[in-house]
């Protein structure tokens, strides 16, 4: 059954069964990254057919995001050691991927307005996004230990979705729209 009615009054549960408010930071950085995931799921979609379209590094990225959801939504220390981590070796990947694209582009001199096809534009919401996660989990570190390799995780995907939005604006031929004051 999908409904419980557990959550009727505001609470939901955490990894390991306590109960917190819906608003809680926790939930509200977990809840930011789930946001991101469907949004990198679509992007991957949109990704899918296209040779060389990066849907396996989508793929790959949402089961990170998955794991970093499942780790900021436990608070028990004890549980949060035993379940699967993130590994640094991930960022590194995200590293290296930006090193590629960035190779394949032009030397950017101006920022980037977001759109130049619909493959470019969700990228840009999955940068944005991204973002807003990041600053979520940075204020639950505020109150909770997370573990800096999830914030420089979301810090380089965002920057990986940036550099990945460009690429697919590039490498069909159209211009990037920039802009200049």
């Amino acid at each position: 059954m999908i409904y419980t009615k557990t959550g009727d009054k505001g609470t939901t549960s955490l990894v390991g069964g306590s109960r917190v408010a819906k608003d809680d930071k926790r939930v509200e950085a977990y809840g930011t990254v789930d946001e991101l995931n469907s949004h990198v799921g679509l992007l991957a979609e949109m990704l899918r057919q296209q040779k060389g379209g990066y849907y396996d590094e989508l793929k790959a990225v949402q089961r990170n995001l998955f794991t970093l959801q499942t780790l900021l939504a436990t608070e028990d220390e004890a549980l949060y050691a035993r379940l699967p981590q993130l590994d640094p070796v991930e960022v590194e990947m995200l590293e290296r991927q930006i090193d590629t694209l960035t190779d394949l582009l032009p030397r950017l001199q101006n920022f980037v307005i977001a759109g130049g096809n619909m493959v470019g534009a969700q990228s840009h919401v999955c940068r944005t996004v991204c973002r807003r996660a990041e600053r979520c989990v940075v204020t639950l570190a505020r109150e909770a230990k997370i573990d800096d390799v999830i914030l420089r995780y979301l810090n380089r995907l965002s920057d990986y979705l940036f550099v990945l939005a460009r690429y697919a604006v590039v490498s069909t031929g159209a211009q990037e729209d920039l802009y200049i004051s």
